[in-house]
């Protein structure tokens, strides 16, 4: 099976990034940016420079904007070009675990009960009064937020998406930064999937997906850094049970050393995440269909959050780029 890790950076290759090479059954995309230092350079990596994204035969690489995260998206777009079946979205400072793995993408697995709205997804993996980034601010003290073992049957299910925790500095906003910001280590537990209609965020930093699911690896870019990976997560999930897949999360397989970040200015981007993912999801879930595609129904989620002006109108030309570049690679029709 072909597999490859895409990551984008604006550093010199980090040791995370030449971990991440020397895994020699993937390939590793990384998609550079104007910050990018020119001479950017780590063997066997494919690495897009600004020059290559300018001149790439995708819709979408005359749209982007430059200086932001949503430059993964030509790193996905070239990694399914180049035959990944299996996309795995990283980011330059999470380290992989010497046992680094992800589960397969069908079999028995722990599933939580369905219909539980938003779940704190970390409390099924650590007693740690810690959230992940995105989750809703006012279930954060809820007990019925809580995930516990006890509540899940073991059933076949098909996972679309594999989300791996990460250890040290997990993926938290910028609230339990500024107020906690106590380190975690999470139990080395079982992986859990998530019943229809049981919500968690999940990020880009540690993400596994599966081919048939590859349109909902669409970052929207007229969002802030820290609310992309978030938003694109939210309208994933209903799109994921539509098609009959699921979305599970495991231990943690990565220690993140973080990259140096402003909290304050961290907070003003994530913003979105505190104030909308519920109502995010609502008009996901009311524009989906189980009658049409993932790509009609990506297009029909981003329609109606632009309509309740959760995403501004100027996304769609963006999305509907990638949608033809996807269908151009695939030969699949939205």
């Amino acid at each position: 099976m072909h597999k490859t890790i895409v990551i984008t950076s604006i550093y010199p290759a980090s040791p995370s990034v030449r971990k991440w090479i020397g895994f020699t059954d993937w390939k590793v995309v990384v998609a550079g940016d104007k910050k990018t230092p020119m001479d950017w350079n780590c063997h066997p990596a494919t690495y897009l420079s600004v020059a290559d994204q300018e001149s790439a035969q995708f819709q979408i690489s005359r749209k982007l904007p430059w200086n932001h995260y949503c430059r993964k998206l030509m790193g996905y777009l070239v990694a399914i070009q180049q035959g990944a079946e299996i996309i795995l979205d990283t980011d330059d400072d999470n380290m992989p675990k010497p046992d680094w793995s992800i589960p397969e993408f069908h079999g028995n697995y722990p599933v939580t009960p369905p219909d539980m709205s938003f779940i704190n997804v970390y409390s099924y993996f650590t007693d740690q009064h810690i959230w992940p980034r995105g989750f809703p601010l006012n279930r954060v003290c809820d007990p019925a937020a809580r995930l516990a073992a006890s509540s899940m049957r073991t059933a076949p299910v098909r996972i679309g998406v594999w989300q791996g925790l990460a250890d040290g500095d997990p993926d938290v906003d910028a609230i339990y930064r500024m107020t906690v910001n106590t380190p975690c280590f999470f139990d080395l537990k079982p992986p859990v999937v998530l019943g229809t209609g049981t919500v968690s965020p999940f990020n880009s930093q540690n993400t596994a997906f599966i081919q048939p699911v590859f349109p909902l690896l669409y970052l929207p870019a007229s969002v802030s850094f820290r609310s992309t990976d978030i938003i694109r997560g939210l309208v994933a999930q209903p799109i994921l049970w539509s098609a009959g897949y699921s979305l599970g999360f495991t231990r943690a397989t990565v220690v993140q050393n973080r990259n140096d970040h402003h909290y304050l200015s961290d907070f003003e981007s994530e913003i979105p995440c505190y104030l909308y993912p519920e109502k995010i999801m609502d008009v996901v879930e009311g524009a989906v269909s189980s009658q049409f595609s993932i790509e009609t129904n990506l297009i029909n989620a981003y329609e109606n959050l632009i309509r309740h002006h959760l995403i501004p109108k100027c996304e769609m030309d963006l999305l509907l780029a990638w949608v033809q570049d996807i269908q151009n690679l695939t030969g699949k029709k939205p």
